[in-house]
Protein backbone atom coordinates (compact mmCIF):
# COMPACT_ATOMS: atom_id res chain seq x y z
CA UNK A 1 0.00 0.00 0.00
CA UNK A 2 1.07 3.44 -0.37
CA UNK A 3 1.94 6.02 1.92
CA UNK A 4 -0.86 7.84 3.59
CA UNK A 5 0.22 11.29 2.33
CA UNK A 6 0.99 10.02 -0.99
CA UNK A 7 -2.27 8.48 -1.33
CA UNK A 8 -3.98 11.88 0.22
CA UNK A 9 -2.17 13.84 -2.96
CA UNK A 10 -2.95 11.49 -5.08
CA UNK A 11 -6.73 11.48 -4.14
CA UNK A 12 -6.89 15.48 -4.33
CA UNK A 13 -5.47 15.34 -7.62
CA UNK A 14 -8.06 12.63 -8.80
CA UNK A 15 -11.05 14.71 -7.42
CA UNK A 16 -9.64 17.37 -9.79
CA UNK A 17 -8.84 15.97 -12.80
CA UNK A 18 -10.57 13.41 -13.22
CA UNK A 19 -14.61 12.47 -12.92
CA UNK A 20 -16.01 9.64 -11.33
CA UNK A 21 -17.20 7.83 -14.38
CA UNK A 22 -13.83 8.42 -16.32
CA UNK A 23 -12.35 7.23 -13.16
CA UNK A 24 -14.28 3.89 -13.09
CA UNK A 25 -13.35 3.28 -16.39
CA UNK A 26 -9.52 3.79 -15.86
CA UNK A 27 -9.25 1.55 -12.87
CA UNK A 28 -11.47 -1.25 -14.61
CA UNK A 29 -8.62 -1.53 -17.18
CA UNK A 30 -6.23 -1.88 -14.03
CA UNK A 31 -8.17 -4.23 -12.63
CA UNK A 32 -8.69 -5.79 -15.86
CA UNK A 33 -4.60 -6.16 -16.50
CA UNK A 34 -4.46 -7.22 -12.81
CA UNK A 35 -6.94 -10.00 -13.03
CA UNK A 36 -5.22 -11.09 -16.43
CA UNK A 37 -1.82 -11.66 -15.18
CA UNK A 38 -2.70 -13.56 -11.71
CA UNK A 39 -4.69 -15.92 -14.29
CA UNK A 40 -1.40 -16.01 -16.61
CA UNK A 41 0.33 -16.81 -13.51
CA UNK A 42 -2.32 -19.48 -12.39
CA UNK A 43 -1.79 -20.96 -15.71
CA UNK A 44 1.88 -21.43 -15.84
CA UNK A 45 2.46 -22.14 -12.41
CA UNK A 46 -0.40 -25.35 -12.29
CA UNK A 47 0.73 -25.91 -15.38
CA UNK A 48 4.37 -26.38 -14.63
CA UNK A 49 4.08 -27.91 -11.05
CA UNK A 50 1.76 -30.41 -12.44
CA UNK A 51 4.50 -30.94 -15.62
CA UNK A 52 7.48 -31.66 -12.73
CA UNK A 53 5.16 -34.08 -10.69
CA UNK A 54 3.53 -36.34 -13.46
CA UNK A 55 5.97 -36.39 -16.67
CA UNK A 56 5.99 -39.64 -17.91
CA UNK A 57 2.56 -40.40 -16.29
CA UNK A 58 0.39 -42.98 -18.42
CA UNK A 59 -3.52 -43.87 -17.31
CA UNK A 60 -2.77 -47.43 -17.88
CA UNK A 61 -0.65 -49.29 -15.41
CA UNK A 62 0.40 -48.46 -11.60
CA UNK A 63 1.80 -45.25 -10.59
CA UNK A 64 1.83 -45.45 -6.51
CA UNK A 65 3.27 -42.39 -6.48
CA UNK A 66 0.89 -40.74 -7.72
CA UNK A 67 -1.55 -42.08 -5.41
CA UNK A 68 0.51 -39.59 -2.64
CA UNK A 69 0.67 -36.46 -4.84
CA UNK A 70 -2.78 -35.10 -3.66
CA UNK A 71 -2.61 -36.02 -0.37
CA UNK A 72 0.59 -33.80 -0.31
CA UNK A 73 -0.69 -31.59 -2.15
CA UNK A 74 -3.19 -31.01 0.71
CA UNK A 75 -0.82 -31.04 3.76
CA UNK A 76 1.07 -28.38 2.51
CA UNK A 77 -2.19 -26.27 1.30
CA UNK A 78 -3.47 -26.84 5.24
CA UNK A 79 0.19 -25.29 6.08
CA UNK A 80 0.28 -22.44 4.42
CA UNK A 81 -3.25 -21.60 5.50
CA UNK A 82 -2.71 -22.10 8.86
CA UNK A 83 0.96 -20.95 9.47
CA UNK A 84 1.04 -18.31 6.54
CA UNK A 85 -2.53 -16.72 5.36
CA UNK A 86 -3.88 -17.54 9.02
CA UNK A 87 -7.14 -17.09 7.50
CA UNK A 88 -10.15 -19.17 5.94
CA UNK A 89 -9.69 -19.12 2.00
CA UNK A 90 -11.90 -21.84 0.61
CA UNK A 91 -14.76 -21.82 -2.12
CA UNK A 92 -13.65 -18.52 -2.93
CA UNK A 93 -16.92 -17.64 -5.20
CA UNK A 94 -18.97 -18.31 -2.10
CA UNK A 95 -16.11 -15.59 -0.22
CA UNK A 96 -16.15 -12.98 -2.94
CA UNK A 97 -20.57 -12.95 -2.43
CA UNK A 98 -20.40 -12.48 0.99
CA UNK A 99 -17.93 -9.72 0.87
CA UNK A 100 -20.49 -8.25 -1.28
CA UNK A 101 -23.43 -9.08 0.59
CA UNK A 102 -22.09 -8.28 4.41
CA UNK A 103 -18.67 -6.95 4.99
CA UNK A 104 -19.30 -3.70 2.50
CA UNK A 105 -17.63 -5.17 -0.48
CA UNK A 106 -14.33 -5.61 1.25
CA UNK A 107 -11.61 -8.32 0.79
CA UNK A 108 -8.69 -9.53 2.61
CA UNK A 109 -5.54 -7.93 0.67
CA UNK A 110 -3.68 -11.19 0.93
CA UNK A 111 -6.38 -12.73 -0.70
CA UNK A 112 -4.41 -11.10 -3.91
CA UNK A 113 -2.20 -13.75 -3.74
CA UNK A 114 -3.12 -15.88 -1.09
CA UNK A 115 -5.48 -18.16 -3.33
CA UNK A 116 -3.06 -18.70 -6.25
CA UNK A 117 -0.78 -19.89 -3.84
CA UNK A 118 -3.25 -22.66 -2.17
CA UNK A 119 -4.77 -23.73 -5.41
CA UNK A 120 -1.11 -24.38 -6.86
CA UNK A 121 -0.40 -26.72 -3.81
CA UNK A 122 -3.57 -28.51 -4.34
CA UNK A 123 -4.20 -28.64 -7.65
CA UNK A 124 -0.82 -28.74 -9.14
CA UNK A 125 -0.43 -31.90 -6.91
CA UNK A 126 -3.30 -33.67 -8.21
CA UNK A 127 -6.53 -32.20 -6.42
CA UNK A 128 -9.49 -32.94 -7.54
CA UNK A 129 -10.69 -29.41 -7.81
CA UNK A 130 -10.50 -26.68 -10.41
CA UNK A 131 -8.51 -22.96 -10.38
CA UNK A 132 -11.41 -21.14 -11.29
CA UNK A 133 -12.52 -19.72 -7.97
CA UNK A 134 -9.43 -19.15 -6.59
CA UNK A 135 -8.83 -17.22 -9.32
CA UNK A 136 -11.83 -15.58 -9.34
CA UNK A 137 -11.63 -14.67 -5.43
CA UNK A 138 -7.89 -13.14 -6.66
CA UNK A 139 -9.29 -10.62 -9.31
CA UNK A 140 -11.79 -9.61 -7.24
CA UNK A 141 -9.24 -9.28 -4.29
CA UNK A 142 -7.83 -6.60 -6.47
CA UNK A 143 -10.33 -4.75 -7.53
CA UNK A 144 -11.71 -4.34 -4.03
CA UNK A 145 -8.43 -3.58 -2.71
CA UNK A 146 -8.29 -0.76 -5.35
CA UNK A 147 -11.23 0.68 -4.91
CA UNK A 148 -9.89 0.57 -0.64
CA UNK A 149 -7.03 2.34 -2.52
CA UNK A 150 -8.98 4.85 -3.20
CA UNK A 151 -11.44 5.31 -0.75
CA UNK A 152 -14.42 4.39 -3.21
CA UNK A 153 -18.32 3.73 -2.38
CA UNK A 154 -19.81 0.75 -1.68
CA UNK A 155 -21.11 0.64 -5.16
CA UNK A 156 -17.77 1.75 -6.75
CA UNK A 157 -16.47 -1.38 -5.36
CA UNK A 158 -18.57 -4.14 -5.87
CA UNK A 159 -18.73 -2.87 -9.78
CA UNK A 160 -14.54 -3.42 -9.27
CA UNK A 161 -15.10 -6.47 -7.67
CA UNK A 162 -16.89 -7.70 -10.55
CA UNK A 163 -14.21 -6.20 -12.73
CA UNK A 164 -12.07 -8.53 -11.35
CA UNK A 165 -14.16 -11.37 -11.09
CA UNK A 166 -15.00 -11.04 -15.04
CA UNK A 167 -11.11 -10.57 -15.77
CA UNK A 168 -10.05 -13.69 -14.28
CA UNK A 169 -12.51 -15.79 -15.94
CA UNK A 170 -11.88 -13.76 -19.46
CA UNK A 171 -8.39 -14.13 -18.55
CA UNK A 172 -8.24 -18.26 -18.03
CA UNK A 173 -10.71 -18.98 -20.71
CA UNK A 174 -10.06 -16.32 -22.99
CA UNK A 175 -13.62 -15.98 -23.73
CA UNK A 176 -14.61 -12.07 -22.51
CA UNK A 177 -18.19 -12.62 -22.73
CA UNK A 178 -19.20 -15.33 -20.53
CA UNK A 179 -16.78 -13.55 -18.12
CA UNK A 180 -19.49 -10.53 -18.05
CA UNK A 181 -22.28 -13.02 -17.62
CA UNK A 182 -20.41 -14.46 -15.14
CA UNK A 183 -20.78 -11.61 -13.11
CA UNK A 184 -24.30 -10.70 -13.59
CA UNK A 185 -25.80 -13.91 -13.52
CA UNK A 186 -23.68 -14.88 -9.95
CA UNK A 187 -22.32 -12.03 -8.17
CA UNK A 188 -25.74 -10.64 -9.06
CA UNK A 189 -24.57 -6.78 -10.50
CA UNK A 190 -27.54 -5.21 -12.16
CA UNK A 191 -27.33 -5.10 -16.12
CA UNK A 192 -27.35 -1.33 -16.96
CA UNK A 193 -25.13 0.68 -18.91
CA UNK A 194 -22.81 2.41 -15.72
CA UNK A 195 -22.11 -1.68 -15.18
CA UNK A 196 -21.91 -3.07 -18.26
CA UNK A 197 -19.22 -1.11 -19.87
CA UNK A 198 -16.94 -1.40 -17.53
CA UNK A 199 -17.28 -4.95 -16.96
CA UNK A 200 -16.64 -5.53 -20.85
CA UNK A 201 -13.38 -3.10 -20.81
CA UNK A 202 -12.44 -5.65 -17.94
CA UNK A 203 -12.70 -8.73 -19.72
CA UNK A 204 -11.11 -7.26 -23.02
CA UNK A 205 -8.20 -6.26 -21.33
CA UNK A 206 -7.91 -9.41 -19.25
CA UNK A 207 -8.12 -11.56 -22.55
CA UNK A 208 -5.39 -9.30 -24.10
CA UNK A 209 -3.06 -9.54 -21.52
CA UNK A 210 -3.41 -13.68 -21.31
CA UNK A 211 -3.34 -14.13 -25.05
CA UNK A 212 -0.31 -11.27 -25.67
CA UNK A 213 1.72 -14.10 -22.54
CA UNK A 214 0.26 -17.51 -23.70
CA UNK A 215 -1.01 -17.14 -26.76
CA UNK A 216 -4.08 -19.62 -27.83
CA UNK A 217 -2.73 -21.68 -24.21
CA UNK A 218 -6.00 -21.45 -22.62
CA UNK A 219 -6.97 -24.39 -19.89
CA UNK A 220 -9.59 -25.63 -22.03
CA UNK A 221 -10.87 -25.57 -25.51
CA UNK A 222 -11.85 -28.02 -28.36
CA UNK A 223 -13.01 -27.27 -32.07
CA UNK A 224 -15.94 -28.87 -33.45
CA UNK A 225 -15.81 -31.53 -35.88
CA UNK A 226 -19.95 -32.57 -36.07
CA UNK A 227 -22.60 -30.48 -36.93
CA UNK A 228 -26.14 -29.91 -34.99
CA UNK A 229 -28.62 -32.43 -36.46
CA UNK A 230 -31.99 -30.67 -36.02
CA UNK A 231 -33.50 -34.18 -35.93
CA UNK A 232 -31.52 -34.97 -32.28
CA UNK A 233 -33.57 -32.07 -30.56
CA UNK A 234 -35.74 -34.80 -28.54
CA UNK A 235 -32.51 -36.23 -27.63
CA UNK A 236 -31.08 -32.92 -26.09
CA UNK A 237 -34.62 -32.10 -24.32
CA UNK A 238 -33.88 -35.61 -22.47
CA UNK A 239 -29.98 -34.42 -21.93
CA UNK A 240 -31.09 -31.28 -20.38
CA UNK A 241 -33.79 -32.93 -17.94
CA UNK A 242 -30.50 -36.11 -17.02
CA UNK A 243 -27.86 -33.04 -16.59
CA UNK A 244 -30.00 -31.04 -14.66
CA UNK A 245 -30.99 -34.01 -12.19
CA UNK A 246 -27.22 -34.67 -12.23
CA UNK A 247 -26.61 -31.13 -10.85
CA UNK A 248 -28.84 -31.83 -8.09
CA UNK A 249 -27.01 -34.77 -7.37
CA UNK A 250 -23.36 -32.65 -7.83
CA UNK A 251 -24.88 -29.51 -5.77
CA UNK A 252 -26.19 -32.18 -2.35
CA UNK A 253 -23.27 -34.88 -3.03
CA UNK A 254 -20.72 -32.00 -2.59
CA UNK A 255 -22.17 -30.39 0.18
CA UNK A 256 -23.50 -33.43 2.15
CA UNK A 257 -19.61 -35.33 1.91
CA UNK A 258 -18.06 -31.99 2.91
CA UNK A 259 -20.54 -31.28 5.95
CA UNK A 260 -19.80 -34.51 6.82
CA UNK A 261 -15.93 -34.19 7.15
CA UNK A 262 -16.18 -31.11 8.78
CA UNK A 263 -17.47 -33.07 11.81
CA UNK A 264 -14.25 -35.17 12.07
CA UNK A 265 -11.10 -33.24 13.93
CA UNK A 266 -8.72 -32.05 11.01
CA UNK A 267 -5.93 -34.51 11.86
CA UNK A 268 -7.99 -37.46 11.14
CA UNK A 269 -9.65 -35.87 8.67
CA UNK A 270 -7.05 -35.89 6.15
CA UNK A 271 -5.85 -39.10 6.74
CA UNK A 272 -9.77 -40.57 5.89
CA UNK A 273 -9.87 -38.43 3.07
CA UNK A 274 -6.35 -38.86 1.41
CA UNK A 275 -7.00 -42.52 1.48
CA UNK A 276 -10.60 -42.54 0.22
CA UNK A 277 -8.76 -40.05 -2.67
CA UNK A 278 -5.45 -42.37 -3.66
CA UNK A 279 -8.03 -45.29 -4.00
CA UNK A 280 -10.47 -43.14 -6.09
CA UNK A 281 -7.63 -42.13 -7.95
CA UNK A 282 -6.13 -45.66 -8.22
CA UNK A 283 -9.45 -46.92 -10.34
CA UNK A 284 -9.83 -43.33 -11.82
CA UNK A 285 -6.59 -41.94 -12.80
CA UNK A 286 -8.52 -39.55 -14.90
CA UNK A 287 -9.39 -37.48 -11.71
CA UNK A 288 -5.97 -36.86 -11.15
CA UNK A 289 -6.04 -32.78 -11.33
CA UNK A 290 -8.80 -30.80 -12.90
CA UNK A 291 -9.11 -33.55 -15.82
CA UNK A 292 -9.16 -30.88 -18.73
CA UNK A 293 -7.02 -33.24 -20.52
CA UNK A 294 -8.78 -35.86 -20.22
CA UNK A 295 -12.35 -34.32 -20.94
CA UNK A 296 -10.21 -33.43 -24.46
CA UNK A 297 -9.30 -36.85 -25.49
CA UNK A 298 -12.61 -38.60 -24.07
CA UNK A 299 -13.96 -36.04 -26.40
CA UNK A 300 -12.26 -37.05 -29.31
CA UNK A 301 -13.43 -40.33 -28.65
CA UNK A 302 -10.70 -42.12 -26.24
CA UNK A 303 -13.13 -43.31 -23.99
CA UNK A 304 -10.92 -45.97 -23.18
CA UNK A 305 -8.76 -43.94 -21.03
CA UNK A 306 -11.35 -43.24 -18.34
CA UNK A 307 -10.72 -46.07 -15.93
CA UNK A 308 -7.45 -47.82 -14.69
CA UNK A 309 -6.86 -50.38 -17.42
CA UNK A 310 -5.34 -53.09 -14.57
CA UNK A 311 -8.74 -52.98 -12.32
CA UNK A 312 -11.59 -52.27 -15.81
CA UNK A 313 -9.29 -53.73 -18.71
CA UNK A 314 -11.43 -56.54 -19.59
CA UNK A 315 -14.65 -55.37 -18.44
CA UNK A 316 -14.10 -52.23 -21.16
CA UNK A 317 -14.59 -54.74 -23.87
CA UNK A 318 -18.07 -55.29 -23.16
CA UNK A 319 -20.12 -52.14 -23.79
CA UNK A 320 -22.66 -52.33 -20.63
CA UNK A 321 -19.83 -52.71 -18.18
CA UNK A 322 -18.22 -49.71 -19.95
CA UNK A 323 -21.41 -47.47 -19.27
CA UNK A 324 -21.17 -49.04 -15.45
CA UNK A 325 -17.49 -47.53 -15.81
CA UNK A 326 -18.32 -44.05 -17.34
CA UNK A 327 -21.32 -43.49 -14.97
CA UNK A 328 -18.79 -44.61 -11.86
CA UNK A 329 -16.49 -41.67 -12.96
CA UNK A 330 -19.30 -39.02 -13.11
CA UNK A 331 -19.91 -40.04 -9.41
CA UNK A 332 -16.98 -40.65 -7.99
CA UNK A 333 -15.61 -36.64 -9.77
CA UNK A 334 -18.12 -35.44 -7.60
CA UNK A 335 -16.77 -37.27 -4.28
CA UNK A 336 -13.31 -36.58 -5.47
CA UNK A 337 -13.89 -33.12 -5.26
CA UNK A 338 -15.58 -33.23 -1.90
CA UNK A 339 -12.85 -35.10 -0.36
CA UNK A 340 -10.60 -32.60 -1.96
CA UNK A 341 -12.21 -29.95 -0.30
CA UNK A 342 -13.33 -31.33 3.08
CA UNK A 343 -9.93 -32.04 3.93
CA UNK A 344 -9.01 -28.71 3.43
CA UNK A 345 -7.45 -28.76 -0.26
CA UNK A 346 -8.30 -25.44 -2.37
CA UNK A 347 -10.20 -25.12 -5.17
CA UNK A 348 -13.02 -24.29 -7.08
CA UNK A 349 -16.62 -26.49 -8.18
CA UNK A 350 -16.52 -24.67 -11.90
CA UNK A 351 -13.69 -27.56 -13.48
CA UNK A 352 -15.51 -30.60 -11.78
CA UNK A 353 -19.15 -29.45 -12.74
CA UNK A 354 -17.67 -28.93 -16.57
CA UNK A 355 -16.01 -32.42 -16.16
CA UNK A 356 -19.03 -33.99 -14.72
CA UNK A 357 -20.98 -31.87 -17.52
CA UNK A 358 -18.58 -33.61 -20.52
CA UNK A 359 -18.52 -37.15 -18.91
CA UNK A 360 -22.20 -37.55 -18.60
CA UNK A 361 -23.04 -35.86 -21.74
CA UNK A 362 -20.65 -38.40 -23.11
CA UNK A 363 -22.27 -40.94 -21.13
CA UNK A 364 -25.70 -40.13 -22.58
CA UNK A 365 -24.56 -40.42 -25.88
CA UNK A 366 -22.87 -43.52 -25.59
CA UNK A 367 -26.03 -45.22 -24.21
CA UNK A 368 -28.14 -44.19 -26.94
CA UNK A 369 -26.18 -45.18 -29.18
CA UNK A 370 -25.46 -48.57 -27.29
CA UNK A 371 -28.92 -49.43 -26.45
CA UNK A 372 -30.65 -47.70 -29.58
CA UNK A 373 -28.42 -48.18 -31.92
CA UNK A 374 -28.46 -44.34 -32.80
CA UNK A 375 -25.64 -42.75 -34.48
CA UNK A 376 -25.33 -39.71 -32.23
CA UNK A 377 -22.17 -37.61 -31.98
CA UNK A 378 -20.41 -38.15 -28.84
CA UNK A 379 -18.46 -34.54 -28.76
CA UNK A 380 -21.39 -32.57 -29.57
CA UNK A 381 -22.95 -33.81 -26.52
CA UNK A 382 -20.32 -33.82 -24.60
CA UNK A 383 -19.80 -30.28 -25.03
CA UNK A 384 -23.61 -29.64 -24.48
CA UNK A 385 -23.16 -31.47 -21.41
CA UNK A 386 -20.76 -29.39 -19.85
CA UNK A 387 -23.17 -26.65 -20.19
CA UNK A 388 -26.07 -28.39 -19.21
CA UNK A 389 -24.25 -29.31 -15.72
CA UNK A 390 -23.05 -25.95 -15.20
CA UNK A 391 -26.34 -24.23 -15.93
CA UNK A 392 -28.01 -26.55 -13.02
CA UNK A 393 -24.89 -26.51 -10.29
CA UNK A 394 -24.18 -22.24 -10.94
CA UNK A 395 -28.07 -21.31 -11.60
CA UNK A 396 -26.15 -19.49 -14.35
CA UNK A 397 -27.21 -20.90 -17.51
CA UNK A 398 -25.94 -18.15 -20.20
CA UNK A 399 -22.80 -18.13 -18.56
CA UNK A 400 -22.65 -21.60 -19.21
CA UNK A 401 -24.07 -21.08 -23.18
CA UNK A 402 -21.78 -18.39 -24.14
CA UNK A 403 -18.56 -20.26 -21.99
CA UNK A 404 -19.04 -23.23 -23.72
CA UNK A 405 -19.65 -21.17 -27.06
CA UNK A 406 -16.77 -19.55 -26.64
CA UNK A 407 -14.18 -22.39 -26.07
CA UNK A 408 -15.45 -24.45 -29.06
CA UNK A 409 -14.67 -21.63 -31.29
CA UNK A 410 -18.29 -20.64 -32.23
CA UNK A 411 -22.06 -20.85 -31.99
CA UNK A 412 -22.76 -23.94 -34.53
CA UNK A 413 -24.56 -25.73 -31.47
CA UNK A 414 -25.92 -22.68 -30.01
CA UNK A 415 -29.57 -24.19 -30.25
CA UNK A 416 -28.65 -26.96 -28.57
CA UNK A 417 -26.68 -25.28 -25.82
CA UNK A 418 -30.17 -22.41 -25.17
CA UNK A 419 -31.95 -25.79 -24.87
CA UNK A 420 -30.25 -27.81 -22.96
CA UNK A 421 -28.84 -25.24 -20.25
CA UNK A 422 -32.40 -23.95 -19.97
CA UNK A 423 -33.94 -27.17 -19.75
CA UNK A 424 -30.63 -28.23 -16.82
CA UNK A 425 -31.37 -24.92 -14.90
CA UNK A 426 -35.42 -25.13 -14.84
CA UNK A 427 -34.65 -28.82 -13.70
CA UNK A 428 -32.50 -27.97 -11.05
CA UNK A 429 -34.01 -25.83 -9.25
CA UNK A 430 -37.38 -27.33 -9.26
CA UNK A 431 -34.97 -29.31 -6.44
CA UNK A 432 -32.55 -26.83 -5.17
CA UNK A 433 -33.71 -23.26 -5.30
CA UNK A 434 -30.08 -22.36 -4.50
CA UNK A 435 -26.76 -22.69 -6.64
CA UNK A 436 -23.86 -24.26 -4.76
CA UNK A 437 -22.12 -21.16 -4.16
CA UNK A 438 -25.26 -19.69 -2.98
CA UNK A 439 -27.14 -22.39 -0.83
CA UNK A 440 -25.37 -21.90 2.18
CA UNK A 441 -24.99 -18.33 2.34
CA UNK A 442 -29.13 -18.68 1.88
CA UNK A 443 -29.57 -20.62 4.54
CA UNK A 444 -26.91 -17.84 6.64
CA UNK A 445 -29.25 -15.15 5.26
CA UNK A 446 -26.05 -13.56 4.06
CA UNK A 447 -26.84 -13.61 0.44
CA UNK A 448 -27.37 -10.74 -1.78
CA UNK A 449 -29.73 -11.00 -4.71
CA UNK A 450 -31.26 -8.85 -7.87
CA UNK A 451 -34.32 -8.33 -5.69
CA UNK A 452 -33.49 -4.87 -4.70
CA UNK A 453 -35.68 -4.84 -1.96
CA UNK A 454 -34.36 -7.76 -0.28
CA UNK A 455 -30.80 -6.84 -1.32
CA UNK A 456 -31.37 -3.44 1.01
CA UNK A 457 -33.07 -5.38 3.63
CA UNK A 458 -29.83 -7.85 3.55
CA UNK A 459 -27.70 -4.73 4.10
CA UNK A 460 -29.72 -3.26 7.06
CA UNK A 461 -29.12 -3.87 11.06
CA UNK A 462 -31.63 -4.19 14.06
CA UNK A 463 -28.69 -3.37 16.23
CA UNK A 464 -27.55 0.26 14.26
CA UNK A 465 -31.71 1.07 14.13
CA UNK A 466 -32.05 0.77 17.98
CA UNK A 467 -33.23 4.05 19.46
CA UNK A 468 -32.05 4.64 23.06
CA UNK A 469 -33.99 8.26 24.23
CA UNK A 470 -36.64 6.70 26.01
CA UNK A 471 -36.77 7.31 29.81
CA UNK A 472 -37.20 4.51 31.42
CA UNK A 473 -39.01 3.84 34.35
CA UNK A 474 -38.23 1.19 38.04
CA UNK A 475 -40.91 -1.10 38.33
CA UNK A 476 -41.71 0.14 41.90
CA UNK A 477 -41.91 3.52 41.09
CA UNK A 478 -45.60 5.28 42.08
CA UNK A 479 -47.37 7.10 39.94
CA UNK A 480 -45.84 10.52 41.14
CA UNK A 481 -42.59 9.76 39.84
CA UNK A 482 -43.66 8.05 36.72
CA UNK A 483 -45.55 11.83 36.33
CA UNK A 484 -41.88 13.47 36.92
CA UNK A 485 -40.52 11.26 34.28
CA UNK A 486 -42.97 12.18 31.74
CA UNK A 487 -42.63 15.77 32.30
CA UNK A 488 -39.27 16.01 30.97
CA UNK A 489 -39.47 13.08 28.29
CA UNK A 490 -39.86 13.57 24.68
CA UNK A 491 -41.30 10.13 23.46
CA UNK A 492 -44.84 8.77 24.56
CA UNK A 493 -43.65 5.34 25.39
CA UNK A 494 -42.26 4.30 29.01
CA UNK A 495 -39.95 1.05 28.90
CA UNK A 496 -40.24 -0.50 32.42
CA UNK A 497 -36.69 -1.72 33.46
CA UNK A 498 -35.54 -2.71 36.37
CA UNK A 499 -32.14 -2.29 38.33
CA UNK A 500 -30.59 -5.31 35.98
CA UNK A 501 -31.78 -4.48 32.57
CA UNK A 502 -34.82 -6.54 32.84
CA UNK A 503 -37.62 -5.71 30.55
CA UNK A 504 -41.07 -5.71 32.51
CA UNK A 505 -43.01 -4.29 29.89
CA UNK A 506 -44.22 -0.51 29.03
CA UNK A 507 -46.40 2.44 30.16
CA UNK A 508 -48.33 4.11 27.04
CA UNK A 509 -48.73 7.95 28.02
CA UNK A 510 -52.26 7.51 26.38
CA UNK A 511 -53.22 5.00 29.18
CA UNK A 512 -52.10 7.32 32.06
CA UNK A 513 -53.48 10.40 30.85
CA UNK A 514 -56.81 10.42 32.73
CA UNK A 515 -55.25 9.79 35.81
CA UNK A 516 -51.36 11.23 35.68
CA UNK A 517 -52.80 14.74 37.20
CA UNK A 518 -55.03 13.09 40.24
CA UNK A 519 -52.31 13.75 42.92
CA UNK A 520 -54.40 11.53 45.60
CA UNK A 521 -53.27 8.48 43.98
CA UNK A 522 -49.35 9.33 43.34
CA UNK A 523 -47.96 7.61 46.42
CA UNK A 524 -50.71 4.65 46.19
CA UNK A 525 -50.44 3.21 42.61
CA UNK A 526 -47.20 1.93 41.32
CA UNK A 527 -46.24 1.54 37.67
CA UNK A 528 -45.97 -2.53 38.07
CA UNK A 529 -49.77 -1.87 38.04
CA UNK A 530 -49.85 0.27 35.01
CA UNK A 531 -47.49 -1.90 32.44
CA UNK A 532 -48.44 -4.04 30.05
CA UNK A 533 -46.45 -6.52 27.86
CA UNK A 534 -46.07 -5.81 24.22
CA UNK A 535 -47.09 -8.41 22.17
CA UNK A 536 -44.35 -8.14 19.29
CA UNK A 537 -40.68 -7.87 20.71
CA UNK A 538 -37.26 -7.47 18.42
CA UNK A 539 -34.22 -9.33 18.78
CA UNK A 540 -31.16 -7.57 17.86
CA UNK A 541 -30.47 -10.48 15.84
CA UNK A 542 -33.40 -11.01 14.33
CA UNK A 543 -33.18 -10.25 10.30
CA UNK A 544 -34.87 -7.44 8.54
CA UNK A 545 -37.43 -9.29 6.85
CA UNK A 546 -38.59 -10.60 10.59
CA UNK A 547 -38.18 -6.82 11.68
CA UNK A 548 -40.93 -5.70 8.94
CA UNK A 549 -43.18 -8.42 8.98
CA UNK A 550 -43.36 -7.76 12.84
CA UNK A 551 -44.58 -3.99 12.36
CA UNK A 552 -46.53 -5.21 9.31
CA UNK A 553 -48.82 -7.75 11.59
CA UNK A 554 -48.72 -5.38 15.11
CA UNK A 555 -49.83 -2.26 13.34
CA UNK A 556 -46.84 -0.63 15.94
CA UNK A 557 -45.02 2.84 15.26
CA UNK A 558 -42.36 1.74 17.89
CA UNK A 559 -41.17 -2.04 18.55
CA UNK A 560 -38.90 -2.66 22.06
CA UNK A 561 -35.75 -3.92 20.88
CA UNK A 562 -35.16 -7.12 24.04
CA UNK A 563 -32.23 -9.80 24.36
CA UNK A 564 -32.20 -12.56 26.34
CA UNK A 565 -34.49 -10.36 28.68
CA UNK A 566 -32.48 -7.15 28.94
CA UNK A 567 -33.75 -4.42 27.42
CA UNK A 568 -32.11 -2.59 24.70
CA UNK A 569 -34.00 0.03 22.96
CA UNK A 570 -36.82 0.20 20.44
CA UNK A 571 -36.87 0.64 16.67
CA UNK A 572 -39.70 2.68 14.94
CA UNK A 573 -41.10 2.01 12.11
CA UNK A 574 -40.66 5.72 10.85
CA UNK A 575 -36.57 5.00 11.10
CA UNK A 576 -36.45 1.60 9.56
CA UNK A 577 -38.58 3.48 6.65
CA UNK A 578 -35.50 6.06 6.70
CA UNK A 579 -32.70 3.86 6.87
CA UNK A 580 -34.08 1.92 4.03
CA UNK A 581 -34.62 4.88 1.57
CA UNK A 582 -31.11 6.10 2.30
CA UNK A 583 -29.95 2.44 1.32
CA UNK A 584 -31.72 2.30 -1.94
CA UNK A 585 -30.37 5.44 -2.81
CA UNK A 586 -27.07 4.05 -2.38
CA UNK A 587 -28.22 0.84 -4.45
CA UNK A 588 -29.39 2.81 -7.43
CA UNK A 589 -27.23 3.61 -10.45
CA UNK A 590 -26.84 7.25 -11.65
Amino acid sequence: MLPKSVTGKLLVWRLRHIRQRQFVLILSIIVGIGSGLAAVALKNTLYYTNYFLTNGFSYHGIYYLFLAFPVIGIILTILFIKYVVKDNISHGVSKVLYAISKNSSQIKPHNTFSSLIACTLTLGFGGSVGPEAPIVLTGSAIGSNLARLFRLDYKTTTLLIGCGAAGAIAGIFEAPIAGVIFVLEILMLDLTMATVLPLLIATVTASLASYLLMGNEVLFSFTLTSPFILRHIPFYILLGIFTGLMSVFFIRGSIGIETMLKRIPQSLRVGISGAMLALIIFAYPSLFGEGYTVLKEVINGQGEIIGNSLLFGTLKQNQWSFLFIIFGLVIMKVVAMALTQGSGGIGGTFAPSIFVGAISGYFFAVFLNTVFGFNISVSNFALVGMAGVMAGVMHAPLTAIFLIAEITGGYQLLTPLIMVSAIAYLTSHIFESHSIYTRQLAARKELITHDKDKAVLSFMSPRHLIETNFASVGPEATLGQLVKIVASASRNIFPVVDEDGNFHGIVMLDNIRQIMFDQSIYTETFVKDLLFMPDYSINPNDSMDTVIQLFQRSDRYNIPVVDNGKYLGFISRANVFSQYREMLRKFSDD
